[in-house]
């Protein structure tokens, strides 16, 4: 994260803006789970109506690179100082622009709603993960210890995702996110193997409502 010298008063307007924000609807439809999900649209126009107000502006800006979609966010306040948090990375399921368009989308949405605190994702799947989570200091002794899935299982899950998308129509971020919540990564090559079989079960589970 980069930052001005001081951002004293940003912080004052961002801690108003926090307080003042209203969660935006959840007005976008997922199809796999009859639920649910706020579209950026509604993220950006519920930040915005609070933040003008407090003297705070945001931009957004995405950049592609080795097959990567980058989004780094900038938000500035009217006294001069800013913050520029650390770019979010995503590897679009396919090598198109269609998918590359979902990609920002949803690295967009997530970006913005984990800066303003904004409960956009925790609806995405509408089956949300239901195991308890690890105290932290367990936490800290497994973490050396995870094992990711194999490049050509990650291909496989890019797959399955893209012919979803094409046969649903989705290409708003949401068939990404919606695996993604679920097992709790943040890439599909960041998927543990002990997830593995959690993500198959999704990912079939979309598809037999998606009628593929």
């Amino acid at each position: 994260m980069k930052k001005s010298d001081s951002i004293s008063e940003l912080a004052k307007a961002f801690s108003k803006t926090q307080q003042e924000l209203k969660q935006p609807l959840k007005d976008a439809a997922n199809p796999f789970f009859k639920s649910t999900y706020v579209p950026l649209e509604n993220v950006a126009e519920s930040i915005t109506e609070t933040a003008t107000k407090n003297g705070l502006a945001f931009s957004q800006e995405p950049s592609f690179d080795d097959g990567m979609v980058t989004v780094t966010t900038l938000v500035m306040h009217s006294s001069g100082e800013w913050i520029e948090y650390a770019p979010l990375k995503m590897k679009p399921v396919k090598n198109d622009p269609q998918a590359f368009g979902s990609a920002i989308t949803y690295a967009k949405r997530y970006a913005l709603s984990a800066i303003f605190g904004i409960t956009s994702d925790k609806d995405d799947d509408g089956n949300e993960a239901t195991q308890p989570q690890k105290p932290q200091r367990q936490q800290k002794a497994t973490k050396q210890s995870k094992q990711y899935i194999s490049v050509d299982k990650a291909k496989q899950y890019e797959d399955d995702i893209q012919a979803l998308i094409n046969a649903t129509g989705k290409n708003d971020g949401s068939i990404m996110g919606a695996l993604l919540n679920h097992v709790g990564a943040t890439m599909i090559k960041n998927i543990t193997t002990d997830k593995a079989n959690e993500a198959e079960a999704f990912i079939a589970k979309m598809k037999e409502k998606a009628g593929i």
